[in-house]
């Protein structure tokens, strides 16, 4: 079994309200109802810091020498391929 710890958070009345129905609906504790968000929380935030990672590394352009290479590479192929298609 998990170790469990006990901590006490204040929250506006209005959510804690919201949070009490939501528990008693899914028939879960307040506990289980305030785990449940912050693990969904945590790998909400985890995902999006992957999808921010990815992004900023296919963001990445190519510099001016492999621009260069790049433009040289395209334009051998297409001589190489030129009549084939």
């Amino acid at each position: 079994m998990a170790t469990t710890i006990k901590t006490a958070i204040s929250m506006p009345k209005s959510l804690f309200e919201q949070a009490e129905t939501l528990a008693q609906q899914l028939q879960v504790s307040r506990s289980q109802l305030f785990g449940l968000a912050v693990e969904d929380f945590i790998k909400r935030h985890q995902s999006q810091a992957l999808l921010d990672d990815i992004n900023q590394a296919y963001a990445d352009q190519p510099n001016p020498v492999e621009q260069t290479l790049l433009s040289t590479m395209r334009m051998s192929h297409r001589k190489l391929v030129e009549g084939e298609w």
